[in-house]
């Protein structure tokens, strides 16, 4: 059972009764970024949870609309979660646990991935930037405490993109070079022509970044498209 995303549900009812179709639209434009949820998830949470008498079903709207209410139980176990739960926080890195074998790879292709992780941080940084331009920071509380935690994504995707390209020079530094060449891997002579296809290692890099966020655009209008149908 996803825990968070039972509470993540929960809260967002606190704040106003909500339709499937409605919380769909708020996970997707603000709560994705920390916990996303594809529509069966959340669909399915929502059986769950008024299953077990967390929310009910406040009213029926046209086209087998529903719209779902959080009970008294629900807030007791929001509550809960919220003050007596100790938070996991984020024990594995599948991304960092790779860095530690880059030298398994030639300098060019450890330095490409490092280029792609700056990347993909810096286009992240942007979505969070546009969503925090875009947005209507005032109003209902869920608005204050959403901006609060918008701004860590802000602050950790720069950290995140300044950090791998520094990592990427590192690749390339005199003493980077200077321990392959103790270790046999890499003599003077080749040095050249690593430096010769970083050009063309960084524009693949990009590429291939630019084609995996399309289709995750596609993927999510996809998405998108299927909610509105389940709720007609």
């Amino acid at each position: 059972m996803d825990m968070s995303l039972r509470h993540a549900v929960l809260g967002l009812l606190a704040e106003s009764p909500a339709s499937g179709y409605d919380l769909m639209k708020t996970f997707d434009l603000s709560l994705a970024h920390v916990w996303p949820a594809t529509q069966s998830q959340v669909y399915g949470e929502l059986n769950k949870l008024t299953s077990a008498d967390l929310i009910e079903v406040a009213s029926h709207g046209p086209r087998g609309r529903k719209e779902y209410a959080i009970t008294k139980a629900g807030r007791a176990e929001l509550h809960h979660w919220l003050t007596e739960v100790e938070p996991v926080g984020p024990q594995r890195h599948d991304g960092l646990l790779r860095v530690f074998f880059l030298g398994v790879l030639t300098p060019l292709e450890a330095r490409t991935y490092l280029l792609q992780q700056a990347e993909r941080s810096a286009r992240a940084h942007a979505g969070y930037r546009a969503l925090a331009d875009a947005g209507n920071w005032e109003g209902e509380m869920i608005a204050v405490y959403g901006r609060i935690a918008l701004e860590f994504g802000l602050r950790q995707t720069a950290m995140m993109e300044e950090w791998a390209n520094w990592a990427a020079s590192e690749i390339t530094s005199d003493q980077a070079r200077r321990s392959r060449e103790a270790a046999g891997e890499q003599g003077p002579e080749q040095h050249h022509a690593m430096e010769l296809e970083q050009a063309q290692g960084q524009a693949q890099a990009q590429d291939r970044v630019q084609k995996r966020d399309l289709a995750q655009d596609q993927e999510q209008a996809q998405e998108e498209a299927q909610v509105q149908k389940q709720e007609q």
